[in-house]
């Protein structure tokens, strides 16, 4: 039997504000999933937490074979992005390699070593989200 809850109008341009932003924030996570496949990263995947977390729409998580190709990602990203007039809010551990994390406010770019990657299993600790492999 059909729901009889009606939708106020409010809640109606609340919805219909809303999907713009979220088509744009995913429209991002795939340029940067893209562009860190052009520095050949591994495992790319993006997640959808607009349900789950306050601060991000999506992640997207990928691999490097070291910490200098990692680094590499990292400023790629930044490189590109800014010729867009995009720059990331924030950027922590770039300095090492083994994970740097790139805010773009609704996307934020986890890139890992490898086996860093495994130990911190963010897969894992966001299982429930909704995810898309790039291949």
């Amino acid at each position: 039997m059909p729901s009889t809850k009606r939708t106020s109008r409010a809640e109606k341009q609340t919805s219909a504000a809303l999907e713009p932003s979220e088509k744009a924030s995913r429209d991002l996570a795939h340029q940067i999933a893209a562009l860190l496949l052009d520095k050949k990263a591994a495992d790319v995947l993006i997640l959808n937490v607009r349900e789950k977390a306050s601060y991000a729409d999506f992640f997207v998580i990928a691999s490097g074979e070291s910490e200098r190709q990692v680094s590499a990602m990292a400023e790629y990203l930044q490189e590109k992005l800014r010729e867009r007039h995009l720059h990331p809010l924030g950027v922590e551990g770039q300095e090492s390699g083994s994970w740097v994390l790139l805010d773009f406010g609704e996307v934020v770019a986890h890139l890992f070593f490898s086996e860093t990657r495994a130990f911190y299993d963010l897969e894992g600790l966001w299982a429930d989200a909704p995810r898309e492999k790039v291949a």
